[in-house]
Parts: C-alpha cells; structure tokens; sequence
C-alpha cells in the first residue's frame, strides 16, 4: 500500500477548522482530546493531523476553545456579552474610538485611555464592559488583530537628534517618533511614508521609521502618491504578476472557438470614451423579422486567463477593483490584459462571457442565452460620435445604432415606469497640463449614446442574476453575488420631502411604498430648474450604500428583485466571480462555499469605498489647487451642506468651499438639523440648503484640502474673521486621556 493511501483522503485546512468548530459547538461544556477529534472528525492523513492540532492551537489562542487539563479542549461557554468581539477601529479627533463590528447594531465606544495601541482602520479584539438594550455598548480593546497599513502618511518636522512624523490622517491623535537612525534621508517638512516599528501606549508616542520619501507637499507627483498610500493603494504590480501576465499566450486555440458560439459575423461594435484603453463591452444587433432583434451584450472573458488561485487573480481579488483618480488610473489587472488581450478592440478576434437577447420593438425580451463566444468587433464609437448619429441620423451604422436606441429608451422608461428613481447628475471633470496641475474645469453630461449603453449593461446584469439558477437541478438555489441596494432612510425621506415643500413641490415620500415614483416625480418636476442639483443630491443622501453579498435584498435605487454585476470584469472583481458561478451553474455544478463568496464579497465592498474615498480626495486636491488663482475673486453659490461647524457653499463652477460658523462675526449661529439650515441667535438670519448665496475665496489650504470662503453680505461687506497667519504644527502630540 503506498504511502498516500495509508494516510487517506486530504482535506483543506479552513474545512477542518469549520468542521471543528461546527463538532464543538454541538457539544458544548463536552472536552475532548485529539485522538477523539481526529475519529469524530473522520481525520486519517499525518498533514490533516498537523492541521487540526494548529486549528486547536489558534482557537485556544483566540479564546474560543478552552484547555482542560493537560491534553483536552472544550468550546468556551461565555455569554456572548463577556465574550471578546472582533471589529475594525474607528476613531475621532477628540481621541475616543469606536468598534464597528457584526455582533452590534451600533458601534461600540471605546474611551480614549481603553484604546491600548490600536490605530485608525485597525481590526480589534474587544471586551464589552458595558451594554445595556436602547444605549450604545462600551468596551476596552484587548488587542489589535491586524494593522490597517503597513505605511502612513506624515510630514516630518526636525528637531536637534529627533523628529517627529504628523500624520496626514486627521483621525490619527498621535505623532510618531523617529531616532535620528530612521530619518531615512528625509529633510524638515518632506512628506514620508512612515513604518509603525513599536508602540507601547505606556509611552507617549509610538516610534516609526522613514521607509520612503514622498516629496514637497503641493507638489503634484508627491501629492497623488500620498493620497494612494493614505488608501493603502498599490504603486505598481508586483514582478511576479507582470511576469506571469507577459507568460499568457496572445493565441486563439481553434478547438476553444469550436466551444465557443461564433459571433464573428455578427455586426458588433463597441461605444466609449474618446480617451479609452480599455474596452470591456460590445453590442452585436442583427434583426431577425419585422418586429424581433437580436442584441448581444458581450464581456470581455477574464476569466480564461486568470483562473482561480493563480498569481494574477490573487492580486486582483486583493485589489478588488480599479482606482481612478482625477489623473491616473490604478488597475485591477495588469495591463496586457486590461489593455490588450482582454480589450474588445476593432478588427481583432476576442473571447467574451456574453448574454444575448431576442427582444420585440417595445424591448421585451422575448429569449434570452448565457455562454461563452468569440467577437470580431467592426467599429469602435466614441461617445461623441454614437451620439452624433442619434441626433443627426446620418453616418455609418447610423440606422442600426437608432434602432439599439430605440430599446434602450423603451427599457429606460419601462424601469422608471416600475419605480427606479431617475438621478441624471452633473459630472465635475478637471482637465491637466502636461505637470498634473488643473487648469480648466469639465462637465460631464450624460446623453443618450451613454444611456445606451448603460441601459443594456443593467439588462445583462439583472437577466444574469434572475436566470442564472435555472440551469442547476437543485431544491435550492445555489449561491450567487449581487449587488443590493436597500430602501431608503425614513429621516432622511423626510427631509427632502420638507426641502422639497419648500420649493413648492407637493411629494409624499414619507412611509410611502412608492417613494421611489414621487422622486422621480419630483426629480422630474425640477430637472430644469436651479434647485435640481440639490433636490437630487439630497435625494441621493437618502439612499443606502449598494454592496456585494450572497443575500438578496433587490436593489431599491433600480427597482430590480434581482440584480448583479456582470459587465465590467476588467476593474471589478466580483464581476469576475460572477462570470465564474455562471459559467460553474451552466456546466450543472452547484458545489460552491458560499462563507467564502460572502467573505469576498464583503472584501470587494470595502475595497469599493476605499477607491471612492481617494478617487473623492484626489478630486478634492485639485479643486483646492485650481482655485488657489481666484483668491480674493466673488462667486455666486448654493449652499450645498450645512453642519453644526460649516456652511458648505458649491459654486458656479462646481467647486465647493466652506464657511466656518465659529469665523461668522455678525451673529452667533447654530445649527438646526431638522430644517437643514442655521440660523443666527440674535439678529435670527438663516441659510438654508439651496439658498443662493455670494461669496468670496479667503484662502486654499493643500494640506488640509479645503477651501475657505467669505460670506458676503447683501452690501458686499465680508462676514467672516480675516484668515490667520498658518501655524506650524507643534510636534509630539498624543491621545488626550
């Protein structure tokens, strides 16, 4: 008998570890000692022994099991409010925390001398010491599981053997010490990238050292890489994932088109940017009668290149999805496949993931087909130039490229029809200069060749997610990615229904099962006149967060009881996951974990707001340093946000600056949050959101990234205190206890 046999089946390490703990818990209070487990747990192979004893070992660690006596274990039996709780650290500048974790519906507040060495973003292991029903639970922090970064962001500040590091994150209440050993070549004001070496919180401060040198702020080039690192965003791909997307071969293999369905004499086009790389979707339209289309919505197939587990795919599950920023992009793949193998490029043969309609003239689809194909793009549109022929009818494919718009108006007003609410929003873009720095501002307005598109991609998405189950026997459907969106928030309903009042709109949004149809009724209602931007972003404001999971909650904002990502596999990778489970369930295989889908689900949604949160800094920089030349200049405004510290003020040119109340001179003023305003104590004067206001730029501070303004009287006189001298920073600061 060979040796492998002897041993027996192998099973995966994370499955014995769920196996274990599942055992366990169905016998709680009950030790066993390992000869027991391995027979109870079915464990025969030497490797699985190993992995069930460190399985034992880093639970014991994790104090979810207990020893008893010198060789047995037992599940702890603590109630689940003495219990440690894990979650990720969130902070305050006044130096409290709290702990956002699953166990709780509110954050648990951690006061600031209980914060041990935890910093911002960091995973934490917590005691709750106080929770009582209706009242925010308080806790201690035992430990930090895991750093958030391995880097941060600072400016050093010199002094005679020592420095200090300021971080840039305004969250973060204490500065690092640097030994004059770790300045890392760093001069006085340089922004650095810093590394955590030890923090004893007994100590004032924890130490670091210099690992990189950024640069002068306000300098471009530094300024976007502070901003990638403050987002712990990739500067390049490593060696080994460029090396190993230069080793995929640039070949079609006839046996794989022989698998694939031939759409290469199909007429198919593609439809973007002027300024694309890379193009992740095409439209084939060929008409079968007199009153049935054909339309095929072809993806880009990333999969059959990166197959699961494979260098490049582990980079990109790690990234989760591309970053731009106002003037670079941080891609998900390298770009061999982002901009060549994968990129649906003209005149070229390419594999795709597709999904293919049959649908009549009003757009109902009548069939529809999911699978693999083969494309041969004919013509690739910009923008601009699609849009050209649908408002002129003349061109090549003019009268095709009319007829797809046709549909994807019918479908576009058949889902408002059905509740999805309607948010056209103006789009800020900066054009550069050759050094990075904004010298013209760009709004960009969607028309219906983007609608087009953007109509096609949602059907694809939707039929996906509705239909991708029938083709797996099975008395439940298997799991699957979607993309949720959840109802509303009533409060914040509310508030835009008053807001809405007071520009004499009638809606009623407020406990209203078709609150969805009375925005649109109301977006509608306004879609010209000057209070839309802000009755829309308001309306915005009252949606939830969209995000991956295996639950399917429907997606409120589209009005779909199903809905998913499929299209844009190139820069999101639970887009990647959903080409995968189709093309699994096509095959009839429904064998899938789905803890570790919702696991990676949940990784892809925290990776998207971090992309949103530097893609919204960078954005941010550059409209501070773009109207650094209007200092001293008057613009017309709109308040745009008020708080109970600044009135925030978007200005003609889209730029948006704020008003500190505690710099107003003419009245005290606080802040109503109900009626989204404030209001002067004495003299009784209110701003409200959406009231026209004249104001001036006082001063731009890169650093902190804001814009200062004046806000004028009636007369012009300015309002606000004069800006004071910048002050330097004093070094050393700590947590206040």
């Amino acid at each position: 008998m060979s040796k492998n046999k002897a041993n027996g089946p192998k099973k995966a390490k994370n499955k014995i570890r769920k196996e274990l703990l599942k055992f366990l818990k169905e016998h709680p209070n009950q030790p066993f000692n390992f000869k027991q487990l391995r027979s109870k747990l079915g464990i025969t192979s030497s490797t699985d022994s190993m992995h069930l004893e460190n399985a034992v070992g880093q639970l014991v660690h994790e104090k979810v099991l207990l020893m008893e006596g010198p060789a047995k274990v037992k599940m702890v039996g603590v109630e689940p409010s003495k219990r440690a709780i894990t979650g990720v650290l969130d902070m305050a500048k006044t130096g409290v925390g709290f702990v956002i974790c699953d166990q709780f519906e509110q954050d648990i507040f951690i006061p600031a001398k209980h914060l041990k060495d935890a910093l911002p973003g960091d995973t934490v292991e917590v005691n709750i010491t106080r929770s009582a029903k209706g009242k925010r639970p308080e806790g201690t922090i035992d430990r930090v599981v895991k750093r958030a970064r391995d880097l941060y962001v600072c400016t050093l500040q010199m002094h005679e053997k020592f420095a200090f590091a300021l971080p840039a994150n305004k969250k973060m209440v204490v500065d690092f010490f640097i030994p004059p050993t770790q300045f890392g070549g760093a001069k006085d004001g340089d922004l650095v990238a810093v590394k955590l070496i030890n923090y004893n919180p007994e100590e004032k401060n924890p130490i670091g050292s210099v690992k990189a040198v950024l640069g002068r702020p306000g300098d471009h080039e530094t300024e976007m890489n502070a901003i990638m690192l403050e987002h712990n965003l990739p500067m390049g791909f490593p060696p080994e994932v460029e090396a190993a997307a230069e080793r995929i071969k640039d070949q079609f293999d006839e046996k794989e088109i022989k698998q694939r369905r031939d759409f290469r004499e199909v007429l198919t086009f593609t439809i973007d940017p002027w300024d694309a790389k890379d193009f992740d979707d095409a439209i084939s339209y060929q008409k079968i009668d007199d009153d049935l289309y054909e339309i095929g919505v072809h993806i880009a197939d990333v999969t059959h290149y990166v197959k699961p587990g494979d260098t490049i795919d582990k980079e990109a599950q790690r990234r989760a999805t591309s970053v731009y920023l106002v003037d670079r992009v941080i891609p998900m793949l390298p770009e061999r496949l982002s901009n060549g193998l994968c990129s649906l490029r003209p005149n070229e043969d390419k594999f795709c993931f597709s999904a293919v309609f049959q649908m009549n003239g009003d757009a109902v689809v009548q069939d529809r087909w999911f699978g693999r194909t083969v494309i041969h793009s004919k013509r690739r549109f910009t923008y601009e130039e699609a849009q050209e022929r649908i408002e002129t009818g003349q061109g090549d494919l003019a009268d095709e490229i009319n007829t797809v718009d046709r549909l994807a108006k019918n479908l576009r007003n058949r889902r408002f029809r059905e509740g999805a609410v309607a948010f056209d929003r103006e789009e800020m873009r900066f054009k550069l200069d050759e050094k990075g720095h904004p010298i013209d501002i760009v709004i960009k307005v969607s028309k219906d060749a983007h609608k087009l598109i953007e109509e096609f991609m949602l059907l694809a998405n939707r039929e996906v997610s509705e239909n991708y189950r029938r083709f797996v026997k099975a008395k439940t459907p298997p799991p699957f990615v979607y993309r949720v969106h959840d109802e509303p928030d009533e409060k914040k309903l509310a508030g835009l229904q008053m807001m809405a009042n007071r520009f004499g709109y009638d809606v009623n949004l407020v406990q209203n099962q078709n609150a969805s149809k009375e925005i649109n009724r109301l977006l509608i209602a306004c879609q010209d006149k000057p209070e839309y931007n802000l009755l829309s972003t308001l309306a915005i404001r009252t949606m939830a967060k969209a995000k991956y999971t295996t639950k399917n909650n429907g997606h409120y904002g589209l009005a779909f009881d199903h809905y998913t990502h499929f299209t844009s596999p190139i820069r999101r990778y639970p887009d990647v996951m959903v080409h995968r489970l189709l093309a699994q369930y096509l095959d009839g295989n429904a064998q899938v974990d789905k803890e570790w889908l919702e696991e990676l689900c949940k990784h892809s949604s925290m990776m998207e707001v971090e992309a949103e949160e530097a893609e919204r800094d960078s954005t941010k920089y550059k409209m501070v340093e773009y109207m650094q030349q209007f200092v001293g200049d008057e613009f017309d405004g709109t308040v745009s946000g008020v708080t109970d510290h600044t009135l925030f003020v978007e200005l003609s040119n889209k730029c948006e600056g704020g008003v500190r109340l505690s710099n107003l001179i003419d009245d005290h003023y606080y802040f109503e949050e109900e009626n989204y305003r404030i209001v002067g104590q004495n003299k009784r004067k209110s701003y409200v959101l959406g009231q026209p206001v004249k104001v001036r730029v006082i001063q731009c501070d890169l650093e902190k990234r804001v814009i200062e303004l004046d806000l004028l009287s009636e007369d012009g006189k300015p309002r606000v205190k004069p800006p004071k001298a910048k002050q330097v920073k004093k070094f050393g600061k700590r947590r206040k206890l």
